[in-house]
């Protein structure tokens, strides 16, 4: 075998790449972590509709495999050992990508701009995914307003545990081009 360096994070991705597309998913982020014996690869997958954990599962094996036959031809090296870890995206994954926005779309987000941060519900995305629509309750009244998805690379999904008001689910769920319609009835 080589005497290759631990993997880098952007050759772990053009080697995973094929598999994850073949299970009909993204890498959204590979986190490595070298630590003698005990390294560890966590790799985290997604896709429009969530993965199952038999999905998951899987993949583990077959990236698992790929792995090893890349360390056993000498492309890789792990080093004494290492941990695979294959999961989905947590909370803690900011929206940075208009796939992000798209797949959490009638979820409560909280949009930080600048200094100030508030909380809406996250509707539709335009066709390009540099637009979204988005539900900000002032008072008892709900206001939908669009917004540059650029402008809000640190935006994050908020857990929930009650059902939204129906009448926010509803404005939510309204296509990009519905829910611009709707706002401009109201202005």
């Amino acid at each position: 075998m080589r005497n290759m360096a631990f993997p880098s994070t952007e050759t772990l991705t053009s080697i995973l790449a094929p598999v994850v597309a073949a299970a009909g998913l993204d890498v959204e982020g590979i986190k490595t972590t070298k630590a003698g014996k005990k390294s560890v690869v966590a790799i985290a997958v997604d896709a429009d509709i969530p993965p199952t954990t038999d999905t998951l599962e899987k993949l583990s094996q077959d990236i698992s495999q790929l792995f090893d036959e890349a360390e056993e031809r000498g492309d890789l090296n792990f080093g004494p050992g290492y941990t695979l870890e294959v999961t989905t995206p947590g909370l803690d994954h900011p929206l940075t990508l208009p796939r992000h926005w798209r797949r959490n779309q009638g979820r409560l987000i909280t949009l930080f701009d600048g200094n100030k941060k508030q909380t809406a519900r996250l509707g539709a995305l335009n066709d390009t995914g540099s637009l979204a629509v988005v539900i900000l309750n002032q008072g008892k009244q709900r206001i939908i307003n669009t917004i540059e998805v650029a402008d809000y690379p640190t935006t994050m999904v908020e857990i929930e545990f009650a059902k939204p008001a129906a009448e926010e689910a509803q404005l939510a769920a309204l296509t990009f081009d519905e829910a611009v319609a709707l706002q401009r009835r109201e202005d």
